[in-house]
Formats: structure tokens, sequence, C-alpha cells
């Protein structure tokens, strides 16, 4: 135990507190099966040892007990014995005066040995505890450390020299009377070989204030923890390691242990009723409460600033989101525009095939007409045949049909589109049967990109200065005749 560091017996007495309530829970038990027993045989004896279970866990019923065995006592030992542990538990309660009375009207002179060392235990239990109530009175107080000494004194004459009691009385009768060295030995080699949970409370609450004294203060810490886990495992409420420990971790600054610690001390002293305890409590508890508030204050503020940040992030994370939608939807169209360009090249690519099967045929079907006019000696009948130019309008016939319909399958609209940006009397009409007219098929060829008249003019056949007519005759009829071309471009094919 001397070498654990405060920092392991805190965590130690952590552990404890977490289970407080199941030793309070065996103590009670433990007071409950006694009761049980005293109403079988209803002996003053077992009141007291009721009393005993009480004692220093509800004072107010361990003195309850200790009257009661007074009063119905037939033996005079049993009365003796009740009236001195109801003396030496008077001044917890505050009644100082009523302890001493009780305590010193005590007739010794026909006490048997083993009341005779309840006697004088009592007494220093009695004296020890005036001593600490009257510590800012010194005269009053070094008279009572005084009685308490020369009762311990006596008592250890009496007890067994083996006995751990006789270990502890003696190491604290060194300890008060400044003998810290050999104090500190016995204490030390008690808390080695001792199982016994009050005398291991009591001798670790000594060996603290020694470790204090030379400015050990890990150790000091350490064994206050040490002495409060005995304290909590043998349910006892009227403790004060634990509120020193409070008190001096508060000096450190350590808030949250400080506050729990004196908070559990206080509840400690109002549950047993030691009054004395009570008061020693308050005294630390507003300044510590004060503290916790303050810290808990900060963290709340820290809390708030912490949810400000996560606010902001959520709002950066939802417009990031609202701009990664709005991506993804321009994606989306880009995809489908693309998946368009893919498939309108597959159109293309099919009609133009088409287109060029179609011209195959037909160029092989007039070289089979032309050897056989050749042949047959009738030149000036093919001649007249080109030369009415019925061949090349055929030709251009079937290049429009299937232009038409391969453009149409893609802008099957368009005629709708371009008229939308003509003026109202000047707009295309279309006759029957008749799906692209020359103003049409001029400003398609265009929509697919092919922006030079000599080309235009070439694959419809025209002269130049006619497809230059024609574009200027549709600006003239525009709504918006400077942008209307760049407006055919902007039309879109249908998804």
């Amino acid at each position: 135990m001397a070498s654990e560091s405060a920092y392991d017996a805190i965590k130690r007495l952590d552990r404890a507190l977490d289970m407080r309530q199941q030793y309070i829970d065996r103590r009670q038990h433990t007071i409950d099966s006694l009761k049980r027993d005293y109403e079988k045989g209803r002996e003053t004896a077992k009141l007291i040892d009721i009393g005993d279970a009480y004692s220093l866990f509800e004072n107010d019923s361990a003195l309850y007990y200790y009257e009661r065995a007074m009063e119905i006592a037939s033996a005079r030992d049993d009365s003796v014995a009740a009236s001195l542990k109801y003396a030496s538990l008077l001044p917890l309660a505050g009644l100082h005066e009523a302890a001493h009375n009780i305590y010193e009207a005590t007739d010794t002179s026909r006490l048997d040995d083993e009341l005779m060392k309840l006697y004088h235990e009592s007494g220093r239990q009695l004296y020890s505890y005036l001593a600490s109530a009257y510590n800012d009175y010194e005269p009053y107080r070094k008279a009572c450390t005084e009685k308490s000494l020369v009762h311990q004194a006596r008592l250890l004459e009496m007890l067994d020299k083996t006995s751990d009691d006789y270990l502890f009385n003696l190491g604290e009768y060194y300890f008060i009377n400044g003998d810290s060295v050999r104090a500190e030995a016995l204490l030390g080699q008690l808390v080695e070989q001792s199982d016994d949970r009050r005398l291991l409370a009591r001798a670790n609450h000594h060996l603290s204030a020694m470790a204090h004294s030379r400015g050990d203060e890990d150790a000091y810490r350490s064994r206050l923890a040490a002495s409060a886990i005995a304290d909590i495992e043998s349910a006892t409420l009227e403790v004060m390691s634990l509120q020193e420990l409070g008190d001096a971790l508060y000096e450190e600054g350590d808030i949250e242990h400080s506050y729990r610690y004196l908070s559990t001390a206080l509840d400690n002293a109002v549950k047993c009723g030691a009054r004395m305890r009570m008061v020693e409590s308050s005294r630390s508890l507003p300044l510590i409460a004060k503290a916790h508030n303050d810290q808990i204050a900060t963290w709340r503020t820290w809390i708030y600033i912490i949810m400000g940040i996560m606010a902001l992030l959520l709002l950066g994370l939802g417009i990031s989101l609202a701009t990664l939608y709005k991506e993804m939807k321009h994606l989306d169209k880009m995809q489908q525009r693309l998946r368009l360009a893919n498939s309108s090249k597959d159109v293309y690519i099919s009609r133009f095939l088409q287109l060029c099967s179609i011209y195959m045929d037909k160029l092989n079907a007039f070289c089979k007409i032309t050897e056989r006019k050749i042949s047959a000696g009738k030149a000036d009948e093919l001649y007249r045949m080109t030369k009415s130019g019925k061949f090349i309008e055929e030709q251009s016939a079937d290049f429009y049909n299937v232009f038409d319909d391969a453009f149409l399958h893609l802008y099957p609209d368009f005629a709708a589109q371009v008229n939308a940006l003509l003026k109202p009397d000047c707009q295309i009409t279309l006759n029957d049967g008749e799906r692209l007219n020359t103003d049409l098929r001029i400003l398609a060829i265009k929509r697919m990109g092919i922006d030079d008249a000599a080309s235009i003019a070439q694959i419809l056949n025209y002269s130049l200065n006619t497809i230059y007519a024609y574009r200027n005759r549709l600006k003239a009829r525009a709504i918006d005749r400077e942008n209307f071309e760049e407006n055919v471009m902007k039309i879109t094919p249908q998804t």
C-alpha cells in the first residue's frame, strides 16, 4: 500500500464509491439480522450488539438502542457497558456536556477487567471527539487530548500485546505524542497485516497526517484515499478522510473529485447523524460547490461553442450536398446528351451507309444502262437522257428522303422550333406529306455543324447564290435577325 501512487489510490476510491450503496445495504442486512435475533430472546446484550452495529453508521439509532439497554438492563454490567458506549457517541451529536457528565459519573470501583477496558476505550474515544470539537480553542483541545492519552495509556496496559488493537493504540499514542518515527513503523505494520477495516481506516488517516507533515503530498493523498476506501467498505459513515481528501484536491484544482468527495462526506454525516462532521463538511462545501458550478458553466459554454461549430459544419455539409446534387443533375444531363450524341452518331452512320449503298446501286445501274446504250449504238439516246437532268433529280430526291428521315429522327419538332424564331406572319408552312422543305434543309445542315455556304450548295445540289439568297431571306423573316443562326444552333435534340 505504501508504494501506491495517489493517482492509483484515487482510482480505487472512485470504484469503491461506485459500490458504496452495496456496502451500506450489506451492513443494514447485518443489523436487520441482529434485530430478528433480539426479538427471539429480548436480551439486553443483544440490544447493545444492535447499538454497536449502528455505531458510526446511524448514530441516532445507536444511541436509541444503548439507551433502551440502559433502561431495561437487569445486570449492572450490561447497564454500565451501554452507558459507556452511549456517552462515547454523544459528542458526535453535539451533546458534549451530557457525554462528559454521564462518563464521569461511572463508578469504576466495582468494574471487572473487561468493563475497565471498555471504560478506558470509551474515555479515549470520548475525549478524542471533544478535542476535535474544540480544535479552535487550544486550552480545551489540549486538556481533552491529555485526558484521551491518559485513558489510552491505561488501555494499552490491558490489551493483548499481540492484537491489532494494541498495535493501533500504541501507534496512535506515539503519533499524538509527536513520536512520528515509531508511530509510522507501528501503523505501517498494522496496515500490512490487518484485515479490520475500521482499524485500517484510522491507521491510514494517521499515516496521511505524518506524510503531510513531512511534505510528501503524494503519500498524503494516497493514505487518505486508502483510509476512505476502508471506511466505505465497512460502511462507516462517520468519516474524516474523504472530507480531507476533498479539501486537498480542491487546493490542487481537481474540482470534479473534490466536489464528489465532499458531497459524499456531507451525505454520510447527515445519514449517520454526526452533527460534528456535518459542521466540518459544510465549511468547505460552499466553496467547492461554487467552483464546481463555475466548471459546469465553463463546460456548458464549450458545449454551446461545439454545438455552434457543428451547426456550421452541418450547414456547410448541406450546402455541399446541394451543390453536389446540382452537379450530379448536370452530369446526368451531360450523360444523356452524350448518349444522345452517340445515338445520333449511330443514326448518321447508318443513314450514311444506307445512302452510299443506294448510290452504289444507282451507279451500277447507270453503268449497265450506259454500256447497253453504247453497245446498241444508241449514244444519242444516252446523251438526251443525261442532258435532261431527270437522273440528277431522282438521285437528289432519294438523298432528301434519306436526309430528312435521319434528321427528323433526332429533331422531330425542328420545324416548330424554327417557326418560334420567326415572325408570326413569316413562318414556314409545309405541304402535305412534306417533312422538310429547302429552307428547313439549309437550316438543318447548318444545325449539324456545316456552316460553309459552298458546302451546303454542294450537298443540296444548288448554286452558291441560291444558298445565299435563302439564308438572307430567312434572316429577314426572323424575330432576332442578328442572332437568328446562333439561335438555330441552340435547338436541342429531343431526349
